[in-house]
C-alpha cells in the first residue's frame, strides 16, 4: 500500500459537533479499499497545506494546529490530529474542518487542513421598529462590521433586544434574524432583526395578603419601581387574584367609621378607582425583586423584624396585562431594649446614648438605628457618626450586634471603632479648565491643618456649587488618607458655562412689545483686560460679574444697565463690592406722538460682608445709591411737568443663604431683609410743604422703604421639590405731605425686569394683569407655594416643571391694608435654564378672584413667559 499511487480516504479523529457543525479528519482511498480493512501505519509528515481559506493566514492556520512537518501520526488514530481539530475550533472562525491526507509517498503523508469560514457581517438593520430604537439599538447590542458571525453572536444580539424592551415593558417580544448574502463582497453577509414588540405590559393591579399590620396602600408606596396602571371600574381588582379575595366589606367600614380616616377611605375605594395617568405601571423583573426587598425594610422600620415574603406569582390578568400576588408573613414585632457601647473612649456611652435618641421600649426601626450610628448619610450632622467625623475621626466605624432576643425586645451593642483623628494636610483642586484656582480655593472651609471635618466639607461643596461654574451634579469630593494622621481632600469639578445673554420680550405697560437683549460675563477677570491672550471672548477665571442690559420699545422707551461685581474685594476676605450705572428714557404720549418725556439717569455702590454671628451664611451689605429725574413736559404727577427730582439714599440689607443649589434648589434657604432711608430733608426747613409746587417738593426725595422676602425649599420625596415664599413691601414717608410717585410698588402681570419707570418695585403675580393703581402702591404682600420636579439636571440643559399657589395683593396705604385680603392664583409652569441665555420659563395661571359671575374661563387665564430672570 506505500508504494500505491491510490488516493485513500481514511476516517481518522471523530465527528465533532459545535454549534450544530461538524469537524471532519480523514484520508483519500480508493473504492475498492474499505476502511475497516485497513491496517495502522506510522507516517512522518512531509508538508501541511490549508485550503478554503479566504481571509486568513495559512501559517497561522497551520501553527494554530500545533501540526509541524517532519512529526510522527499513527494513522489513522493519533490524538494529534482530534487535538488540530479542537485548536482550530476555538478561534470560533470556522463553519466546518477537514483534515485529510492529500497523497502518500513511502512513509510521508502530506497533509491538508480543508476549512469552510465562517460568513462575516458586513451590515445589519432592525425591521419593525421606530429609527430612535433603532439607534440605540445598535448600541446596545454592538455588533462590529466585518467580525465573524456566529450562532452565539445571533444569540446574544437578541437577548440584548429583549432585554431592552423588557425594561420598556415590553415582555412578549418575538425575535428573529433573516440573514443573506451581500453580493457586493466575498463570505459577507447582511442580519436583519425582525422585532415584534406585541403589546406594552403593564401592571393590572397588586395584590398583598398576610398583611394586618401594614396599610397596604403603604406597603405598595414603597415598592417604588412597580406601580399599577390607573383603574376605574364597577367590578374590585381584586377578584381575579390567584390566592384568594382580599374582602375589603363597607358594613366594617362604616362600623367602624373608616369615613373619618382619608387612609381606610383611600383603601377602600382603591380596587375600583385608582389615579395613576402620570404613572408609570410597567413591569420589570429587576425593580420588582428591589420592590420585594422595600417592602421588607419598610416593615423593619415599623418593627417587624423578621417580615418576609413567602410567596410571589405574576400572572396575566383579563385585560392582558399582568397581575401581581405577594404573600407576608409579617412575624412578630420587635421594640429595642437595652443598648451597651463598647470601644468609646473619646465620648461616654451616657452622652452616646443621648446622641442616638432611641431609648428602651421604642419602636425596632432598623433603617432609624443604622442612621442615628452614621450607618446611612444624611445631611443633617446630628447623628453619631456626624459627631465623629466633624472631630476628624476620619475612620471611625460602629457597628449594631443583636445581643440577645427576650420576647419582644431586642438588646443591642453598639461597637465603636474611634481610630485616629486625622489633620488634613493637602487639598488638591482639579477639572477647572477655565475658573482659576484660588477662586474655588477662597471658598473651601477645608485648609491644610486643620482637623478632618464632614461638615466643612459639605459645606465646601455647597459653596462650589453655588459660584454657578461647575455642574453642581459632578462635584466630586475624594479623601485620601495616610499612616501618618494626615488626610488629603482632592476636589474635581467640571466647568459649565457662566456666562448668559438675555433676549426677552414682554407685553404690557400699555406700550406694546418691550424688548431686551443683555449680556452677562459671570467669571470676569478684571485684572486681565490687558492682556489679549487672555480675551475669550474676555479675560476670564476671577469670578467677577460683568453686565450690561438695554431695554427699548420703539421711540417711546429705552434703557440701558451696566454693572460690576467683585465678589472678593481686596482677595483676602468675602467682601463685595457691587457697582452700577443706568440711564432710562420715557416717552409720554399724546395720541399717537410723542409729548414730553423723563430720563432718569443713576448710580450705585455698595459693600457686602460675610458675618460670623450668628452663623457665616450671613452677610451684611451697605449701598448708597442716587437717581436723578429730569422731567420735561411730562405729565408726571399731578402738577409735576417740568423740572428735577433727586433721590439719594442709603440701603441697608440683612441677608441669610444656605440654598444648595442656584439652578434647582432642593433644600436650605433664602431670606433677605432690607431698609432703604432717605434723610429727612424736610425735618431740617420751616417751608410749608401743602400747597408747594411739585417741582419743588421733590426737588430731594425722602422717604423710608422695608423689604421682606424669604424663600425655603424642602425635599418632599426624591426629586420632587416644595418651595415656600413670602416677600413683603412697605413704603412710609417722613412727612405725610410729601407722598411723592417714586420708589413705590407695581404688583400684577409678568414682572417684566427693568421697567422700572419711576424707580418702582416690580412684583409679579400670574394669572393677572397689572392691579396696582398707575401711582403705584405704598404696600404688597405676596405668598407662593410651588411643588418641582425636574425632567433633566443636566448643566446644559436644566429643566423642571412646577405647579403653583399663589396670593398677593398691593394697597395704597396702612388704612386700607388688608392681609388678609389676598388675589389668589394657581397654574402650571415651566422652566428651562440654558447656559448661553439663562432661564426660559412659560406660566399658565388661573386668577381664582377673576372668575366671576359672568366671566369666561379664558379670560380669568394669563400665559406669562419669561427668559433671563425669574421675576419677583
Amino acid at each position: 500500500m506505500n508504494k500505491s499511487l491510490y488516493k485513500i480516504i481514511l476516517c481518522i479523529g471523530a465527528i465533532l459537533i459545535t454549534q450544530n457543525l461538524t469537524a471532519q479528519v480523514g484520508l483519500r482511498q480508493s473504492k475498492d479499499k474499505k476502511l475497516s480493512t485497513m491496517t495502522a501505519s506510522e507516517y512522518i509528515v512531509g508538508a501541511i497545506d490549508v485550503s478554503g481559506s479566504k481571509y486568513l493566514d495559512k501559517e497561522l492556520l497551520i501553527s494554530i494546529s500545533g501540526l509541524t512537518p517532519g512529526e510522527k501520526l499513527k494513522l489513522p488514530n493519533d490524538p494529534k490530529i482530534a487535538k488540530a481539530i479542537q485548536n482550530l475550533w476555538k478561534q470560533n472562525l470556522f463553519a466546518n474542518i477537514e483534515i485529510n491526507a492529500d497523497r502518500i509517498q513511502g512513509d510521508k503523508v502530506f497533509i491538508d487542513i480543508h476549512i469552510t469560514e465562517r460568513p462575516r457581517l458586513s451590515k445589519y438593520n432592525f425591521k419593525g421598529v421606530k429609527d430612535n430604537d433603532a439607534k440605540e439599538l445598535k448600541e446596545k447590542i454592538g455588533l462590529v462590521k466585518s467580525k465573524v458571525v456566529t450562532e452565539a453572536t445571533k444569540q446574544n444580539a437578541i437577548e440584548k433586544i429583549k432585554k431592552y424592551y423588557a425594561e420598556k415593558g415590553y415582555s412578549n417580544i418575538k425575535t428573529h434574524i433573516i440573514e443573506t448574502e451581500d453580493t457586493a463582497f466575498i463570505n459577507m453577509v447582511t442580519l436583519t432583526f425582525v422585532i415584534d414588540k406585541g403589546l406594552k405590559v403593564k401592571i393590572n393591579q397588586i395584590n398583598i395578603f398576610g398583611n394586618e399590620n401594614a396599610n397596604v396602600l403603604k406597603l405598595k408606596k414603597n415598592m417604588k419601581g412597580s406601580k399599577e396602571m390607573a383603574r376605574l371600574s364597577l367590578y374590585s381588582a381584586d377578584r381575579e387574584s390567584l390566592y384568594g379575595i382580599n374582602q375589603h366589606h363597607f358594613g366594617d367600614y362604616l362600623k367602624g367609621k373608616g369615613f373619618l380616616s382619608i387612609s381606610k377611605t383611600a383603601r377602600l375605594i382603591e380596587p375600583y378607582f385608582r389615579y395613576g395617568v402620570f404613572t408609570a405601571s410597567k413591569f420589570n423583573f429587576k425593580k420588582f425583586e428591589e420592590d420585594k426587598q422595600n417592602i421588607l425594610e419598610y416593615y423593619n422600620s415599623i418593627g417587624y423584624r423578621d417580615a418576609a415574603v413567602i410567596r410571589d406569582t405574576t400572572y396575566t390578568a383579563l385585560n392582558g396585562h399582568i397581575n401581581i400576588d405577594l404573600e407576608i408573613a409579617e412575624g412578630n414585632r420587635y421594640y429595642f431594649g437595652d443598648i451597651d457601647w463598647k470601644g468609646n473612649t473619646k465620648y461616654s456611652a451616657e452622652d452616646l446614648t443621648k446622641m442616638l435618641g432611641i431609648k428602651k421600649g421604642d419602636l425596632f426601626n432598623q433603617e432609624l438605628l443604622n442612621k442615628r450610628i452614621g450607618k446611612i448619610p444624611t445631611q443633617e450632622a446630628d447623628d453619631i457618626g456626624a459627631l465623629y467625623l466633624d472631630d476628624g475621626y476620619l475612620a471611625f466605624n460602629a457597628d449594631a450586634e443583636e445581643k440577645s432576643i427576650i420576647n419582644d425586645t431586642i438588646n443591642y451593642e453598639i461597637k465603636i471603632t474611634e481610630g485616629d483623628q486625622y489633620t488634613l494636610r493637602n487639598i488638591n483642586i482639579a477639572g477647572n479648565d477655565k475658573t482659576h484656582e484660588h477662586v474655588i480655593r477662597r471658598e473651601l472651609r477645608t485648609l491644610p491643618g486643620y482637623k478632618f471635618n464632614r461638615t466643612d466639607i459639605m459645606r465646601s461643596q455647597r459653596q462650589i456649587a453655588n459660584l454657578g461654574f461647575f455642574d453642581a451634579e459632578k462635584i466630586g469630593i475624594q479623601p485620601t488618607p495616610h499612616n501618618d494622621g494626615t488626610v488629603d481632600i482632592d476636589y474635581t469639578v467640571t466647568e459649565k458655562s457662566a456666562d448668559q445673554l438675555e433676549l426677552q420680550a414682554g407685553f404690557g405697560g400699555g406700550l406694546g412689545i418691550t424688548g431686551t437683549i443683555g449680556v452677562s460675563f459671570n467669571n470676569f477677570a478684571l485684572r486681565n483686560i490687558g492682556k489679549m491672550k487672555e480675551w475669550d471672548p474676555l479675560p476670564m477665571g476671577d469670578g467677577q460679574k460683568l453686565s450690561i442690559r438695554g431695554q427699548a420699545n420703539g421711540r417711546w422707551y429705552n434703557s440701558i444697565t451696566a454693572g460690576f461685581t467683585e465678589p472678593w474685594l481686596g482677595g483676602k476676605k468675602p467682601n463685595s463690592l457691587s457697582i452700577n450705572l443706568y440711564r432710562t428714557y420715557f416717552a409720554g404720549t399724546q395720541g399717537s406722538t410723542v409729548s414730553g418725556h423723563m430720563t432718569t439717569v443713576g448710580a450705585g455702590a455698595s459693600l457686602s460682608k460675610r458675618l460670623k454671628w450668628p452663623d457665616d451664611n450671613f452677610v451684611l451689605s451697605y449701598g448708597l445709591n442716587y437717581q436723578l429725574y429730569n422731567i420735561d413736559d411730562y405729565t408726571f404727577f399731578n402738577d409735576f411737568t417740568r423740572g428735577q427730582a433727586n433721590n439719594l439714599s442709603l440701603k441697608v440689607t440683612l441677608s441669610r443663604y444656605s440654598v444648595d443649589q442656584p439652578l434647582f434648589p432642593r433644600s436650605g434657604s433664602n431670606i433677605v431683609l432690607s431698609g432703604q432711608f432717605t434723610l429727612p430733608y424736610s425735618a431740617f426747613s420751616n417751608k410749608d410743604y401743602t400747597n408747594m409746587a411739585s417741582s419743588d417738593k421733590y426737588k430731594w426725595i425722602e422717604y423710608h422703604k422695608y423689604r421682606f422676602t424669604v424663600e425655603w425649599y424642602q425635599k418632599v420625596k426624591g426629586n420632587l421639590i416644595l418651595k415656600l415664599a413670602a416677600k413683603q413691601g412697605y413704603l412710609a414717608y417722613y412727612n405725610p405731605a410729601l407722598q411723592s410717585p417714586f420708589e413705590r410698588f407695581q404688583v400684577g402681570g409678568d414682572g417684566l425686569s427693568g421697567f422700572t419707570i419711576y424707580g418702582r418695585d416690580i412684583i409679579a403675580h400670574r394669572g393677572y394683569e397689572i392691579y396696582s393703581n398707575s401711582s403705584g402702591a405704598t404696600i404688597f404682600n405676596k405668598y407662593t407655594a410651588e411643588m418641582r420636579y425636574p425632567f433633566s439636571l443636566n448643566p446644559s440643559s436644566t429643566i423642571y416643571g412646577l405647579a403653583f399657589f399663589e396670593a398677593a395683593n398691593a394697597w395704597d396705604n396702612f388704612k386700607s391694608f388688608n392681609p388678609f385680603e389676598l388675589r389668589r392664583s394657581v397654574g402650571l409652569g415651566v422652566r428651562i435654564f440654558l447656559p448661553m441665555f439663562g432661564l426660559l420659563g412659560l406660566d399658565y395661571g388661573v386668577g381664582l378672584d377673576r372668575l366671576t359671575p359672568g366671566t369666561k374661563f379664558g379670560q380669568a387665564t394669563k400665559f406669562s413667559f419669561m427668559l433671563g430672570f425669574e421675576p419677583e
